[in-house]
């Protein structure tokens, strides 16, 4: 059978009949029957896709140990937060995208210590419960957090600056579930922009700013983990998030605290900064 535009994208698909895997199959029949018809329906030139194989190359190029562009590339696109949608427990914390600073391994630490490694800026304690979709306590669930620090950078952006592990910090909640840690308030904070997704942006009139926020993913026997995000309330850019990651739900307040028994619970002065977020996890066979 000759290769036409009218026989093109069935001949592809045929290729694929002799897949052992049937989802990867599906996949690849649908990709391609998608992917066919964009073409089609945009009526991309050859010199349009030259120029889209030379981006996603660069997109590869720039790629290390501590940078992932595809996930920028991911984000931007709201491919991330979309599967992220599709994929979520509904009777858990909502969740949103791991972003492309999840790159090293974060510490372990114990229950109170401060994932801030310069000792800068005004105390912050970040508190609460990890909780099965029923509310009981999950004893010893895992939480690994990390953030930017005040100016906006994370560890691996100011290598020269930061000590690695800088704001992060693997944590296992005590036995009723409860958490805290000691940071400082995060910034907000323009994802990176010198390589092709930020052309991207430019090119498309779109701001690269993320609003304020720390990451966690939490994990507990029998139960979905889940990837998600503690975003400070009011802060800049939370309606228009570069990623498209907010969610009403996980909007936080980090307001400030002259409660003297919790400072000297936590191990911090008055006034402290102090966020309050408790997370649910959903049991696995909700999925």
């Amino acid at each position: 059978m000759d290769f036409t535009a009218e026989t093109a994208t069935e001949a592809v698909v045929e290729s694929f009949r002799h897949t052992d895997d049937p989802r990867l199959r599906e996949v690849l029949e649908s990709l391609t029957r998608h992917l066919h018809d964009f073409v089609r329906d945009v009526g991309l030139s050859l010199e349009e896709w030259e120029q889209a194989l030379a981006f996603l190359t660069a997109v590869g190029q720039k790629c290390d140990d501590t940078r992932q562009e595809f996930v920028l590339l991911s984000d931007v696109l709201g491919v991330s937060m979309l599967v992220e949608t599709l994929s979520g427990a509904g009777e858990g914390t909502e969740s949103t995208v791991l972003g492309p600073f999840h790159m090293t391994e974060s510490p372990s630490r114990e229950l109170g210590d401060s994932v801030d490694l310069l000792g800068t800026g005004r105390a912050c304690v970040v508190s609460g419960r990890v909780l099965a979709s029923d509310g009981t306590p999950l004893p010893g669930a895992e939480l690994d957090v990390w953030q930017c620090n005040e100016e906006g950078f994370y560890d691996v952006q100011q290598p020269d600056v930061q000590p690695p592990g800088n704001g992060r910090g693997l944590f296992h909640a005590d036995d009723q579930g409860r958490y805290w840690f000691r940071t400082v308030v995060p910034s907000p904070y323009p994802i990176p922009t010198d390589g092709p997704v930020g052309r991207l942006l430019d090119a498309t009139g779109r701001h690269p700013y993320r609003p304020a926020h720390v990451h966690f993913i939490v994990k507990a026997k029998d139960h979905l983990p889940v990837t998600t995000h503690a975003f400070v309330a009011d802060s800049p850019y939370i309606d228009s998030d570069a990623v498209f990651a907010v969610k009403s739900g996980l909007i936080t307040d980090f307001a400030e605290s002259y409660e003297e028994r919790d400072a000297e619970r936590f191990g911090v002065g008055v006034p402290f900064v102090h966020a309050r977020f408790d997370l649910v996890l959903a049991p696995e066979a909700s999925r």
